[in-house]
């Protein structure tokens, strides 16, 4: 039996402990996941596990043997592979050569594509998945982008796979297919360590699970032994309160969308003559499965793509003549959401440049934009040491939380949210929710979309599926499929 063993790993990010003391074994033959809050240490452990940082103190053994730690390129090739919760591909790459360069043995390696990437591409016809080799990998929807970082791992001789939030993009159906892949990797003898938020995922098919909070291991288990709830409880220490917001009595005409059109990166009909409206104090939501039109639709609503055809009005009235306040939550937080470089504070003031209690004239009132910044970061327990770190010094979660925080905090009057608790834990998700929910209750107008059907019916007032750029009625065939029944 083949096993990878940390012992006594610690890491510390400035002030900030991401890992205490950490001891734990990892064996073939089983599928481990590893829980715990956004920022319990989950993502630091794993690039400690694959090489991508080096500890301050403890070890990683393969099999018995030190790997070498802080070489992500030495561990890979003694097979241990990791697929990141944020994409490592280049966008101005072909699909083929993304899956080739995950196959190169050094830099002066012979590139050749299409036979590099030929593998991978096979692989994919097992997970059902039939990738154009030749596109442009940057115009593929996030769930597709997923499944090419899926395939440079699964692809190779790995022995330890390390799969990072691996369903946070992918469909109900597509879900299914890769948990059946990877109990195929188990029977092989692989090394499996899934980290993941949801608990019905995890009992689904976990064969033991580790829980981590604040950097500390809480405790391990067998799958057999737990619950959902103990499992909730390790996690969070005391699990959050529902929502008890009713839904408003009194609604409003709100936004409405007629016979829209809108093109996608391509230039391809994306949005094909769509019609919705969503009145005032009511939460409608689009389901699908990703790479439908959603983006562009959600784009569309927001004003920040060019509408081809139709109308949008608020309040019965033309875009150009009422223009509603619009918070937009896009669903790629790094790519769209967020500069990266910039620290947590500018990253806010993108959505409060028109909040006059921050400025003193023409200038920005320092003092008051520090003091706005850090309420902000309190009521969204976004964990960060200073308002001034950059925004990629967060884990995921935590800039998810930037996003939704500074959008939430214009009290807009038509809200746009796409797929906004991907990737968040069981307090941050639940606090989210109650946020949209309280827009909804202010009266706001809120679209949301969501591949995440529990969260689709848990928040809307009513629902379609988008497919192939057109609106479906809600059926049982198309909630499973996205309207492609």
């Amino acid at each position: 039996m083949s096993e990878l063993a940390v012992k006594g790993v610690a890491k510390r990010f400035g002030a900030l402990t991401a890992l205490q003391d950490v001891t734990l074994t990892f064996r073939s033959g089983e599928i481990h996941a590893v829980l715990g809050e956004n920022g319990a240490g989950k993502s630091t452990l794993m690039n400690v596990m694959s090489g991508f940082l080096a500890p301050d103190a403890g070890t990683v053994l393969l099999d018995g043997k030190p790997i070498p730690l802080g070489s992500a390129f030495e561990c890979k090739n003694l097979g241990i592979e990791m697929i990141h919760q944020h994409f490592t591909l280049v966008p101005e790459f072909s699909v083929a050569e993304n899956l080739s360069l995950a196959r190169l043995d050094s830099l002066y390696s012979p590139i050749d594509p299409l036979k590099n990437s030929a593998q991978a591409i096979l692989s994919g016809k097992d997970f059902g998945w039939d990738l154009d080799a030749g596109a442009k990998t940057g115009t593929l929807p996030v769930g597709v982008q997923q499944r090419i970082e899926i395939l440079k791992a699964i692809s190779g001789d790995a022995r330890v796979l390390i799969f990072d939030e691996p369903t946070a993009v992918l469909s109900p159906l597509e879900v299914e297919e890769l948990f059946r892949v990877l109990v195929r990797l188990r029977d092989a003898g692989k090394i499996v360590v899934l980290i993941a938020h949801k608990l019905s995922e995890v009992l689904s098919v976990a064969d033991r699970i580790s829980v981590l909070r604040l950097g500390k291991l809480i405790q391990t288990a067998d799958r057999a032994n737990v619950t959902a709830r103990q499992l909730a409880e390790w996690m969070v220490g005391e699990l959050p309160a529902a929502n008890t917001l009713e839904r408003p009595s009194e609604q409003g005409e709100g936004f409405e969308a007629r016979d829209l059109v809108v093109l996608g990166d391509r230039g391809e009909t994306a949005i094909d003559g769509v019609k919705f409206s969503v009145r005032r104090g009511e939460i409608f939501g689009i389901g699908g499965v990703d790479g439908n039109g959603q983006v562009e639709l959600a784009e569309a609503v927001a004003q920040v793509r060019t509408v081809k055809g139709g109308e949008l009005t608020w309040q019965a009235k033309p875009f150009d003549a009422e223009f509603p306040v619009i918070g937009y939550v896009p669903q790629d937080r790094q790519r769209d959401g967020l500069a990266l470089g910039m620290s947590i504070q500018d990253n806010m003031l993108i959505s409060a440049l028109r909040r006059k209690s921050l400025f003193k004239g023409p200038f920005l009132a320092m003092r008051a934009v520090r003091e706005w910044s850090q309420d902000l970061i309190a009521r969204f327990s976004i964990k960060a040491g200073s308002p001034n770190d950059s925004a990629k010094s967060l884990s995921g979660g935590n800039q998810q939380k930037v996003v939704v925080s500074r959008t939430l905090d214009r009290d807009p009057n038509l809200l746009i949210v796409v797929n906004p608790t991907r990737g968040l834990d069981i307090k941050a998700t639940q606090y989210v929710h109650d946020r949209i929910l309280e827009a909804r209750q202010r009266g706001a107008a809120v679209l949301l979309f969501s591949a995440d059907l529990d969260e689709l019916y848990a928040l809307s007032d009513r629902t379609m599926f988008l497919s192939k750029g057109r609106l479906l009625e809600d059926t049982g065939a198309a909630a499973l499929v996205g309207g492609e029944a």
